[in-house]
């Protein structure tokens, strides 16, 4: 979470109190509408099918179709509006699937708000299957009156469909809006006859918004606004507005030519790669035309450019619903681990999942797939997750939250120097949030460890919490987001924040990261509590002195220390000094505070601090 003015004391005071039983009325009207919508039984797997043989993905995912009354699917949004919409650190969770078909009208639009722990999507097995004539809108959120920022909009999504933007008026009717931050992923989203915008300029006029990830799209014309930074790849887009510290492209018909310079804003700071060197997409569920349950799992591509729909039908394989087992918060760790040990799939369904064991992923190929950002939590400080050095594996759409006893990995990728790995097949991670502290007090020595060699990482946050419950610099203790000991590991968007230590530790060879963000701790008390070897602080992106080959594109790392008199880190990024080992277009930002960060990359850079808030280096060495 990045902002000039620094964080909000306390987000959640203005926080409304939305009773339940609105959205539970809604519920039960929606369920008389269609039976075949909404189903409240418990289920084990997808072999279990409820009275339509539609798989029960239980209470909280809502399956709508065309053929419902449009008042009906506009009741149901909203419902799940007003009660997520401030929700920011709850419990609850939902997924609103769209079955193929046309929805809203010129004449009659439909208008969903998405709030927090909110997972729209379409059915279809392209984006063009299911089309909203309307709006998909997230605005800023107002913590007081006189306080409404992008600045906390995370932990929603929306993919898979076709918005035909129309029906609102004023400033509303100019475009879609999309005012997020971290966590707030857009995929396979086809957008006509407006604009995207991706800052709210009509609550309380333009305001700071801090993210944000875009890949597999369509658009119009793209209003970056007040975004600090963003990442876009393999998308066709119809121009970009304008830069403030960090805007990145990979593989984007349209992006704007690269310009970033030593000169902060101007001319742009704009990163743009013309292909993505290696990709998959997200795995997703749809609907056939015998209205059967799948997951389709895009292949991977090399070189990419532009998305995987629009030019023809998305290259990959199906795997039918009945190969899944269907997760609900109530089943136990044990559960879980028997249906994977026997060669199913998962699919986790909305909810907090308290784990007393790790989650085991041992099979190659195996497809974990979240449906509205399902929370892992391990309560007796186990590993969350473990997946095998195995190829294939897709873990896709989760959220990992640390529990009250300190787990040394929240989810591990492979085994150390394994290197059983397949590059034709590499094992992906899509949409995957950490979390440490906020929700609850949680502690975790290192969010992600990824050991095994030929992983995608697309689309990754880390949070060390800044604010919520269980705050605090010997509260939610927090080493490292991100550590990869594999080799020909490639990164897109990896966002990580906030942690005591270096954010990033890349020790493994022939590694890539398109686009970095950090945030550097906001709470050391003192340079003494922050300090290791006799250097100031901890770069946020360190790449071990061993690495021969590494190499980055558009990285930035921030600075808003608020608790110590003077808080220094020596520098942003450390690399070891050797040919192999190149950073392009890094930056450094002082938001506030006391203190700075003295270089951007080892010892090459100006300062960041009260009197120079902005330091790029176009390329090191």
């Amino acid at each position: 979470m990045s902002s000039h003015e620094g964080p909000a004391n306390n987000p959640l005071a203005a926080r409304r109190k939305i009773p339940g039983s609105r959205i539970g009325r809604c519920l039960k009207m929606l369920a008389a509408v269609t039976a075949a919508t909404v189903f409240a039984t418990g289920v084990a797997s997808a072999k279990q099918p409820g009275a339509s043989g539609q798989p029960d993905f239980g209470p909280n995912v809502l399956i709508v179709e065309p053929s419902m009354p449009a008042a009906q699917i506009q009741a149901i949004v909203d419902a799940i509006r007003d009660e997520q919409v401030d929700n920011e650190l709850g419990a609850q969770r939902y997924a609103v699937l769209f079955k193929p078909g046309t929805y809203g009208t010129a004449a009659s639009p439909l208008h969903v708000q998405v709030g927090y722990y909110t997972d729209v999507a379409g059915l279809g097995l392209s984006p063009t299957a299911v089309a909203i004539n309307g709006h998909v809108d997230v605005y800023n959120r107002c913590l007081t009156p006189d306080n409404c920022t992008a600045l906390y909009n995370f932990w929603r999504s929306l993919s898979n469909l076709t918005i035909s933007v129309t029906g609102l008026s004023g400033c509303r009717a100019s475009g879609n809006f999309w005012a997020v931050s971290q966590g707030a992923p857009m995929r396979r989203v086809n957008i006509t006859g407006g604009n995207l915008t991706l800052m709210d300029y009509c609550t309380a006029g333009p305001q700071y918004a801090s993210g944000g990830f875009i890949a597999d799209s369509q658009t119009g014309f793209i209003i970056n606004g007040s975004q600090q930074q963003f990442m876009v790849r393999d998308s066709v887009i119809g121009g970009w507005s304008n830069g403030v510290w960090n805007q990145v492209f990979a593989g984007v018909v349209g992006a704007p030519p690269q310009s970033f310079s030593t000169t902060p804003y101007d001319p742009p700071p704009y990163t743009t790669l013309p292909t993505s060197p290696v990709t998959r997409e997200k795995p997703f569920l749809y609907v056939d035309s015998f209205d059967h349950y799948n997951v389709f799992v895009p292949a991977p591509r090399r070189d990419s450019l532009g998305n995987t729909w629009s030019a023809g039908p998305t290259e990959g394989s199906t795997i039918p619903i009945e190969s899944f087992f269907i997760a609900r918060p109530t089943d136990s760790a044990k559960a879980i681990n028997t249906a994977l040990a026997r060669g199913q799939h998962l699919i986790l369904t909305p909810g907090v999942y308290h784990l007393d064991r790790t989650i085991d992923v041992k099979r190659p190929g195996t497809v974990v797939l979240g449906l509205g950002f399902p929370t892992l939590v391990p309560d007796n400080g186990a590993v969350a997750m473990s997946v095998a050095d195995v190829a294939g594996v897709k873990i896709a759409g989760l959220m990992f939250d640390a529990g009250p006893v300190n787990s040394q990995v929240l989810l591990q990728v492979g085994t150390p120097r394994a290197h059983k790995s397949d590059p034709a097949d590499p094992t992906s991670l899509h949409d995957v949030f950490f979390r440490v502290g906020g929700a609850a007090a949680g502690k975790a020595t290192t969010s992600l460890v990824v050991n095994s060699d030929n992983v995608l990482l697309d689309d990754i946050w880390a949070w060390r919490a800044d604010h919520g419950n269980g705050v605090g610099w010997t509260l939610n203790t927090a080493d490292t987001g991100v550590v990869v000991n594999g080799d020909d590991i490639t990164a897109y968007g990896l966002f990580v924040e906030h942690f005591q230590k270096h954010q990033v530790v890349w020790n493994g060879e022939n590694g890539r990261t398109i686009f970095f963000q950090n945030e550097m701790p906001y709470d050391p008390p003192s340079q003494a509590a922050w300090t290791h070897d006799g250097i100031n602080g901890y770069a946020a992106y360190k790449v071990a002195e061993t690495v021969k080959t590494h190499e980055a594109w558009g990285m930035g790392s921030y600075c808003l220390f608020e608790i110590g008199p003077s808080i220094h880190a020596a520098r942003g990024f450390e690399v070891p000094d050797t040919p192999g080992v190149k950073l392009h277009d890094v930056l450094t930002v002082f938001l506030g505070g006391s203190g700075g960060i003295d270089h951007v990359v080892n010892d090459t850079g100006a300062a960041v601090n009260a009197t120079n808030q902005v330091s790029n280096v176009v390329s090191y060495p």
